[in-house]
């Protein structure tokens, strides 16, 4: 691979990180005897099947294309020897030699997406950032969406969630809480949520208020399978009541949430 190969792919990783798109950058850090490319190849691979450049194609690519996409879920690094000697036992090519292939994912921050700049997402916003999350926070009133009110957040977003969401792009690293002040907003709001890659879309309220407001979307023209992705009630019960104790039942949910998946990708590794 040539300096300009490695340099563009460096620069689309670059790129990536910017507009938090989720990649995994293979190398080759040991190649010997006979192989298709040598130490210092490099390939991007994006979180939908897309890649840039090439470690030598064939069975070898084919299967580092899918051990990246694990990494992707495990986050990570990881260094996958192959042998290239002889397909009948396993090995992805008869090339003859050995190479070494190492996976480094790089993801998007994990983002906070507090909706609702009330009593609770405050105290969301605030545990997250002592988490250690980047937090984004949004509301309608813009008077709420200010570092005066709410001091911990990273973002600040108010006009319509369609310009909100333009500004500030939901991702795989992204946890929605909908602390919202009543079932008309979350009406508004929860369709365009639908459809988005985050993992976690909570939505506080109580039964009768949800039973409300799944009723009006259902009438909308949303359906039942679409709903099922939400949690509700939101957060661990806790018997919470304070808007503190709200918030910690929530971050508690996404933690488990989060280290479950990473677990379970570590199991079927």
């Amino acid at each position: 691979m040539s300096d300009i190969d490695s340099l563009h792919i460096l620069q689309t990783l670059l790129m990536a990180q910017e507009s938090a798109d989720a990649v995994v950058l293979a190398t080759i850090i040991k190649a010997r005897g006979s192989v298709p490319r040598h130490a210092g190849t490099k390939m991007l691979v994006y979180a939908d099947g897309r890649f840039i450049g090439t470690i030598g194609g064939g069975e070898l690519e084919a299967r580092v294309l899918q051990a990246a996409q694990k990494c992707l879920t495990t986050n990570q690094p990881t260094i996958l020897p192959y042998s290239l000697v002889d397909p009948q036992r396993g090995d992805p090519g008869v090339c003859g030699g050995e190479v070494e292939v190492y996976l480094e994912p790089y993801l998007p921050p994990a983002t906070v997406f507090v909706i609702g700049c009330g009593h609770v997402g405050k105290q969301v916003a605030a545990l997250s950032h002592w988490l250690g999350y980047r937090v984004v926070v949004y509301d309608d009133r813009s008077a709420l969406v200010t570092a005066e009110n709410i001091p911990d957040a990273d973002v600040y977003l108010s006009g319509t969630f369609t310009e909100a969401v333009a500004a500030n792009p939901l991702h795989r690293q992204t946890f929605v809480t909908m602390v919202t002040r009543n079932v008309a907003v979350d009406r508004k709001i929860i369709p365009h949520l639908v459809a988005s890659p985050a993992p976690y879309i909570g939505i506080m309220g109580s039964r009768r208020r949800w039973s409300e407001t799944r009723r009006q979307l259902l009438d909308d023209g949303l359906s039942q399978d679409q709903l099922e992705r939400f949690h509700v009630p939101i957060g661990l019960e806790l018997q919470a009541e304070s808007p503190q104790e709200i918030a910690l039942s929530i971050l508690a949910e996404i933690t488990q949430l989060r280290r479950s998946a990473a677990e379970a990708a570590n199991v079927e590794e």
